[in-house]
Protein backbone atom coordinates (compact mmCIF):
# COMPACT_ATOMS: atom_id res chain seq x y z
CA UNK A 1 0.00 0.00 0.00
CA UNK A 2 1.51 3.50 -0.99
CA UNK A 3 2.38 5.90 1.59
CA UNK A 4 2.50 8.42 -0.62
CA UNK A 5 0.61 11.83 -0.18
CA UNK A 6 -0.86 13.55 -3.26
CA UNK A 7 -1.97 17.14 -2.74
CA UNK A 8 -3.44 19.79 -5.37
CA UNK A 9 -3.79 23.55 -4.17
CA UNK A 10 -5.28 26.68 -5.65
CA UNK A 11 -7.06 29.60 -4.55
CA UNK A 12 -10.07 27.82 -4.73
CA UNK A 13 -9.41 24.33 -4.81
CA UNK A 14 -7.68 22.08 -2.05
CA UNK A 15 -7.42 18.16 -2.07
CA UNK A 16 -5.43 16.02 -0.03
CA UNK A 17 -5.11 12.14 -1.36
CA UNK A 18 -3.58 8.46 -0.04
CA UNK A 19 -4.23 5.29 -1.58
CA UNK A 20 -5.53 3.36 1.61
CA UNK A 21 -7.32 0.89 -0.14
CA UNK A 22 -11.15 2.71 0.15
CA UNK A 23 -12.44 4.80 -3.05
CA UNK A 24 -13.53 7.59 -1.16
CA UNK A 25 -13.86 10.97 -1.47
CA UNK A 26 -14.86 13.17 1.84
CA UNK A 27 -15.35 16.44 2.95
CA UNK A 28 -12.73 17.82 5.81
CA UNK A 29 -14.49 16.24 8.95
CA UNK A 30 -16.53 14.03 7.21
CA UNK A 31 -19.68 16.32 6.31
CA UNK A 32 -21.95 14.51 4.21
CA UNK A 33 -22.21 16.56 0.50
CA UNK A 34 -24.40 14.97 -1.82
CA UNK A 35 -23.38 15.98 -5.06
CA UNK A 36 -19.41 14.58 -3.93
CA UNK A 37 -20.98 11.25 -3.14
CA UNK A 38 -22.63 11.07 -6.39
CA UNK A 39 -19.43 11.72 -8.05
CA UNK A 40 -17.42 9.30 -5.81
CA UNK A 41 -19.70 6.48 -6.93
CA UNK A 42 -18.98 7.37 -10.49
CA UNK A 43 -14.85 7.66 -10.08
CA UNK A 44 -15.04 4.49 -8.41
CA UNK A 45 -16.83 2.47 -11.30
CA UNK A 46 -13.61 3.28 -12.71
CA UNK A 47 -10.96 1.63 -10.39
CA UNK A 48 -11.70 -1.62 -8.63
CA UNK A 49 -12.50 -2.24 -4.77
CA UNK A 50 -13.90 -5.13 -4.92
CA UNK A 51 -11.62 -7.00 -2.15
CA UNK A 52 -12.14 -10.48 -3.75
CA UNK A 53 -10.88 -9.34 -7.05
CA UNK A 54 -8.40 -7.08 -6.24
CA UNK A 55 -4.83 -6.76 -4.93
CA UNK A 56 -5.10 -5.38 -1.67
CA UNK A 57 -2.23 -3.07 -2.55
CA UNK A 58 -3.47 -1.74 -5.18
CA UNK A 59 -7.08 -0.69 -4.19
CA UNK A 60 -8.44 2.61 -4.02
CA UNK A 61 -8.24 6.52 -3.10
CA UNK A 62 -8.97 8.34 -0.25
CA UNK A 63 -9.70 11.99 -1.07
CA UNK A 64 -10.42 14.93 1.33
CA UNK A 65 -12.04 17.98 -0.29
CA UNK A 66 -10.79 20.94 1.54
CA UNK A 67 -12.02 23.72 -0.74
CA UNK A 68 -13.99 22.39 -4.07
CA UNK A 69 -14.87 24.75 -7.17
CA UNK A 70 -13.89 22.79 -10.31
CA UNK A 71 -15.36 18.98 -10.56
CA UNK A 72 -12.71 18.79 -13.50
CA UNK A 73 -9.77 19.50 -11.41
CA UNK A 74 -11.09 16.74 -8.71
CA UNK A 75 -11.88 14.27 -11.55
CA UNK A 76 -8.64 15.06 -12.74
CA UNK A 77 -6.76 15.07 -9.09
CA UNK A 78 -8.42 11.08 -8.63
CA UNK A 79 -7.59 9.97 -12.56
CA UNK A 80 -3.92 11.01 -11.71
CA UNK A 81 -3.77 9.15 -8.22
CA UNK A 82 -5.24 6.06 -9.92
CA UNK A 83 -2.74 6.33 -13.08
CA UNK A 84 0.20 6.46 -10.43
CA UNK A 85 -0.69 3.82 -8.61
CA UNK A 86 -1.45 1.39 -11.11
CA UNK A 87 -0.19 2.79 -14.15
CA UNK A 88 -3.21 3.20 -15.80
CA UNK A 89 -3.56 6.22 -18.94
CA UNK A 90 -7.21 7.59 -17.84
CA UNK A 91 -7.57 11.24 -18.64
CA UNK A 92 -10.44 14.28 -18.20
CA UNK A 93 -11.67 16.33 -20.99
CA UNK A 94 -13.80 18.87 -20.72
CA UNK A 95 -17.06 18.67 -23.33
CA UNK A 96 -19.21 21.57 -23.24
CA UNK A 97 -19.95 21.24 -19.42
CA UNK A 98 -19.57 17.48 -19.06
CA UNK A 99 -15.95 15.44 -18.69
CA UNK A 100 -15.26 12.68 -20.52
CA UNK A 101 -12.95 10.27 -19.31
CA UNK A 102 -10.90 8.61 -21.60
CA UNK A 103 -8.31 5.68 -21.69
CA UNK A 104 -6.19 4.77 -24.52
CA UNK A 105 -8.31 6.76 -26.97
CA UNK A 106 -11.42 4.93 -25.73
CA UNK A 107 -14.38 6.66 -23.93
CA UNK A 108 -15.29 5.03 -20.60
CA UNK A 109 -17.66 7.65 -18.70
CA UNK A 110 -19.52 10.76 -19.32
CA UNK A 111 -19.95 12.47 -16.11
CA UNK A 112 -22.33 15.95 -16.52
CA UNK A 113 -23.56 18.13 -14.25
CA UNK A 114 -26.56 18.04 -11.82
CA UNK A 115 -28.86 19.97 -13.76
CA UNK A 116 -28.56 18.04 -16.93
CA UNK A 117 -26.70 19.70 -20.78
CA UNK A 118 -29.02 20.07 -23.70
CA UNK A 119 -28.60 17.54 -25.76
CA UNK A 120 -27.74 20.01 -28.85
CA UNK A 121 -24.93 21.47 -26.80
CA UNK A 122 -23.63 18.42 -26.04
CA UNK A 123 -23.66 17.10 -29.69
CA UNK A 124 -22.35 19.89 -31.32
CA UNK A 125 -22.55 18.48 -34.57
CA UNK A 126 -18.77 17.77 -34.17
CA UNK A 127 -16.14 15.26 -32.89
CA UNK A 128 -14.49 15.92 -29.64
CA UNK A 129 -10.99 16.39 -29.52
CA UNK A 130 -9.26 13.80 -27.10
CA UNK A 131 -6.38 16.33 -27.01
CA UNK A 132 -6.44 20.16 -26.51
CA UNK A 133 -4.51 22.52 -28.79
CA UNK A 134 -2.85 25.66 -27.70
CA UNK A 135 -1.16 27.71 -30.47
CA UNK A 136 1.84 29.13 -29.99
CA UNK A 137 2.48 32.64 -31.43
CA UNK A 138 6.03 32.47 -32.80
CA UNK A 139 7.67 30.55 -35.39
CA UNK A 140 10.65 29.92 -33.64
CA UNK A 141 10.91 26.58 -33.55
CA UNK A 142 13.46 26.85 -30.54
CA UNK A 143 10.91 28.54 -28.94
CA UNK A 144 8.19 25.93 -30.05
CA UNK A 145 10.31 22.55 -29.21
CA UNK A 146 10.43 24.01 -25.43
CA UNK A 147 6.44 24.49 -25.01
CA UNK A 148 6.39 21.28 -26.69
CA UNK A 149 7.97 19.61 -23.88
CA UNK A 150 6.23 21.65 -20.86
CA UNK A 151 3.28 21.69 -22.13
CA UNK A 152 3.16 17.70 -23.54
CA UNK A 153 3.68 16.66 -19.74
CA UNK A 154 0.76 18.01 -19.07
CA UNK A 155 -1.38 16.25 -21.74
CA UNK A 156 -1.52 19.36 -24.18
CA UNK A 157 -1.15 19.29 -27.95
CA UNK A 158 1.23 21.93 -29.24
CA UNK A 159 1.63 23.90 -32.89
CA UNK A 160 2.98 27.06 -33.98
CA UNK A 161 2.29 29.69 -36.71
CA UNK A 162 4.27 27.62 -39.39
CA UNK A 163 1.11 25.29 -39.85
CA UNK A 164 -0.97 28.49 -40.82
CA UNK A 165 1.41 30.42 -42.75
CA UNK A 166 -2.42 31.84 -44.00
CA UNK A 167 -1.79 34.21 -40.96
CA UNK A 168 -0.09 37.79 -40.95
CA UNK A 169 3.18 38.57 -39.21
CA UNK A 170 2.26 40.68 -36.04
CA UNK A 171 4.60 43.82 -35.28
CA UNK A 172 5.86 43.79 -31.95
CA UNK A 173 5.40 47.52 -31.80
CA UNK A 174 5.16 47.19 -27.41
CA UNK A 175 7.95 49.22 -25.41
CA UNK A 176 7.44 46.25 -22.61
CA UNK A 177 7.16 42.51 -22.94
CA UNK A 178 3.65 42.10 -21.49
CA UNK A 179 2.73 44.81 -24.30
CA UNK A 180 4.46 42.53 -27.32
CA UNK A 181 3.33 39.57 -26.05
CA UNK A 182 -0.55 40.68 -25.81
CA UNK A 183 -0.40 42.24 -29.04
CA UNK A 184 0.48 38.56 -30.59
CA UNK A 185 -1.61 36.69 -28.35
CA UNK A 186 -4.82 38.52 -28.57
CA UNK A 187 -4.21 39.62 -32.58
CA UNK A 188 -3.65 36.00 -33.38
CA UNK A 189 -6.72 34.78 -30.93
CA UNK A 190 -9.11 37.52 -33.30
CA UNK A 191 -7.87 36.01 -36.26
CA UNK A 192 -8.28 32.10 -35.73
CA UNK A 193 -10.71 32.15 -32.86
CA UNK A 194 -8.12 29.56 -30.99
CA UNK A 195 -6.27 29.47 -27.30
CA UNK A 196 -3.50 31.25 -27.97
CA UNK A 197 -0.17 31.59 -26.00
CA UNK A 198 2.13 34.54 -26.83
CA UNK A 199 5.35 35.19 -24.83
CA UNK A 200 7.78 37.95 -25.33
CA UNK A 201 11.02 37.14 -23.79
CA UNK A 202 14.81 38.70 -23.75
CA UNK A 203 18.18 39.27 -21.99
CA UNK A 204 18.43 41.70 -19.78
CA UNK A 205 22.32 42.57 -18.79
CA UNK A 206 22.55 44.97 -15.71
CA UNK A 207 25.83 46.51 -17.04
CA UNK A 208 23.84 47.42 -20.30
CA UNK A 209 21.00 49.27 -18.39
CA UNK A 210 18.79 46.44 -19.03
CA UNK A 211 19.49 46.06 -22.80
CA UNK A 212 18.98 44.53 -25.23
CA UNK A 213 15.63 43.79 -23.40
CA UNK A 214 12.44 43.51 -25.96
CA UNK A 215 15.09 44.38 -28.92
CA UNK A 216 16.63 41.00 -27.52
CA UNK A 217 16.18 39.11 -31.07
CA UNK A 218 16.91 41.98 -32.98
CA UNK A 219 20.31 43.37 -31.29
CA UNK A 220 21.91 42.98 -34.22
CA UNK A 221 19.27 44.28 -36.95
CA UNK A 222 19.52 44.69 -39.54
CA UNK A 223 18.92 41.05 -40.51
CA UNK A 224 19.84 39.76 -37.09
CA UNK A 225 21.22 36.16 -36.16
CA UNK A 226 21.50 34.22 -33.22
CA UNK A 227 25.29 34.52 -33.52
CA UNK A 228 25.47 38.12 -34.53
CA UNK A 229 23.78 39.05 -31.15
CA UNK A 230 26.03 36.86 -29.19
CA UNK A 231 28.87 38.60 -30.95
CA UNK A 232 27.31 42.30 -30.60
CA UNK A 233 26.67 41.64 -26.74
CA UNK A 234 30.35 40.41 -25.91
CA UNK A 235 30.93 43.13 -27.85
CA UNK A 236 29.06 45.73 -25.74
CA UNK A 237 30.60 43.59 -22.57
CA UNK A 238 34.37 43.95 -24.03
CA UNK A 239 35.42 46.25 -21.20
CA UNK A 240 33.67 44.21 -17.99
CA UNK A 241 36.18 42.36 -16.71
CA UNK A 242 34.53 40.35 -13.27
CA UNK A 243 31.87 38.02 -13.90
CA UNK A 244 29.75 39.90 -10.52
CA UNK A 245 29.69 42.87 -13.10
CA UNK A 246 27.91 40.76 -15.76
CA UNK A 247 24.78 39.81 -14.12
CA UNK A 248 21.80 39.55 -16.14
CA UNK A 249 18.34 38.09 -16.42
CA UNK A 250 16.02 36.27 -18.80
CA UNK A 251 12.70 37.57 -18.92
CA UNK A 252 9.32 35.75 -19.67
CA UNK A 253 5.97 37.36 -19.95
CA UNK A 254 3.23 34.88 -21.23
CA UNK A 255 -0.31 36.02 -22.63
CA UNK A 256 -3.10 33.23 -22.78
CA UNK A 257 -5.72 34.73 -24.66
CA UNK A 258 -9.22 32.85 -25.74
CA UNK A 259 -12.44 33.96 -27.09
CA UNK A 260 -14.60 35.98 -25.23
CA UNK A 261 -12.13 35.89 -22.13
CA UNK A 262 -9.91 38.02 -20.32
CA UNK A 263 -6.35 37.39 -21.51
CA UNK A 264 -4.06 35.67 -18.84
CA UNK A 265 -0.64 37.44 -17.77
CA UNK A 266 2.15 35.71 -15.69
CA UNK A 267 5.88 36.62 -15.95
CA UNK A 268 9.22 35.37 -14.90
CA UNK A 269 13.17 36.13 -14.35
CA UNK A 270 16.27 33.41 -14.56
CA UNK A 271 19.38 35.07 -12.64
CA UNK A 272 22.60 34.69 -14.41
CA UNK A 273 25.78 36.00 -15.72
CA UNK A 274 27.06 36.86 -19.65
CA UNK A 275 30.18 34.16 -19.81
CA UNK A 276 33.53 35.97 -22.20
CA UNK A 277 32.67 32.75 -24.37
CA UNK A 278 30.25 30.64 -25.84
CA UNK A 279 29.72 27.04 -24.59
CA UNK A 280 27.07 23.87 -25.00
CA UNK A 281 26.07 22.73 -28.56
CA UNK A 282 21.65 23.01 -26.69
CA UNK A 283 19.24 25.46 -26.24
CA UNK A 284 18.76 28.90 -28.98
CA UNK A 285 18.75 32.53 -28.82
CA UNK A 286 22.07 33.48 -26.29
CA UNK A 287 21.76 30.24 -24.22
CA UNK A 288 25.58 29.52 -25.11
CA UNK A 289 26.65 33.11 -23.35
CA UNK A 290 24.18 32.83 -20.05
CA UNK A 291 25.98 31.17 -17.22
CA UNK A 292 23.40 29.84 -15.14
CA UNK A 293 22.76 31.56 -11.56
CA UNK A 294 26.04 29.90 -9.42
CA UNK A 295 26.60 27.00 -11.19
CA UNK A 296 29.09 28.09 -13.45
CA UNK A 297 27.30 25.52 -16.27
CA UNK A 298 26.26 27.83 -19.56
CA UNK A 299 22.16 27.68 -20.40
CA UNK A 300 23.46 25.56 -23.98
CA UNK A 301 24.82 23.04 -21.53
CA UNK A 302 21.59 22.31 -20.03
CA UNK A 303 19.57 19.37 -21.39
CA UNK A 304 15.79 20.28 -22.34
CA UNK A 305 14.50 18.95 -19.21
CA UNK A 306 17.05 20.28 -17.05
CA UNK A 307 16.33 23.95 -18.71
CA UNK A 308 12.74 23.45 -18.64
CA UNK A 309 13.27 23.17 -14.59
CA UNK A 310 14.80 26.25 -14.50
CA UNK A 311 14.81 28.82 -16.99
CA UNK A 312 12.31 31.44 -17.04
CA UNK A 313 9.98 30.18 -19.96
CA UNK A 314 9.62 27.33 -17.64
CA UNK A 315 8.83 29.00 -14.40
CA UNK A 316 6.42 31.16 -15.69
CA UNK A 317 4.69 28.19 -17.50
CA UNK A 318 4.80 26.63 -14.09
CA UNK A 319 2.97 29.79 -12.82
CA UNK A 320 0.39 29.56 -15.94
CA UNK A 321 -0.53 26.02 -14.99
CA UNK A 322 -1.20 26.87 -11.50
CA UNK A 323 -3.56 29.60 -12.44
CA UNK A 324 -5.05 28.20 -15.24
CA UNK A 325 -8.19 26.14 -13.69
CA UNK A 326 -8.84 29.32 -11.92
CA UNK A 327 -8.78 31.57 -14.66
CA UNK A 328 -11.01 29.29 -16.71
CA UNK A 329 -13.36 28.91 -13.96
CA UNK A 330 -14.29 32.55 -13.80
CA UNK A 331 -14.51 33.33 -17.64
Amino acid sequence: MSEKIYEYKDEDNWFIGRWNGYNSLETLGGLIDESLSCLNQQLSSLNCNDIEKCDWESLGYAVTVINRKSDYLLISFVLDMINQETGRKLKAIRHEKAVLIVENETLLLVIIPEKGIALDDFMAGQKVQTQETILIATHNKGKTKEFTHIFGALGYKVEDLNAHPELPEVEETGMTFEENARLKAETICQLTGKMVLADDSGLKVDALGGLPGVWSARFSAPEATDAKNNAKLLHELAMVFEQKDRSAQFHTTLVLAAPKRESLVVEAEWAGYIATQAKGQNGFGYDPLFIVGETGRHAAELSAEEKNKLSHRGQAVKKLVEVLPSWLAKQ
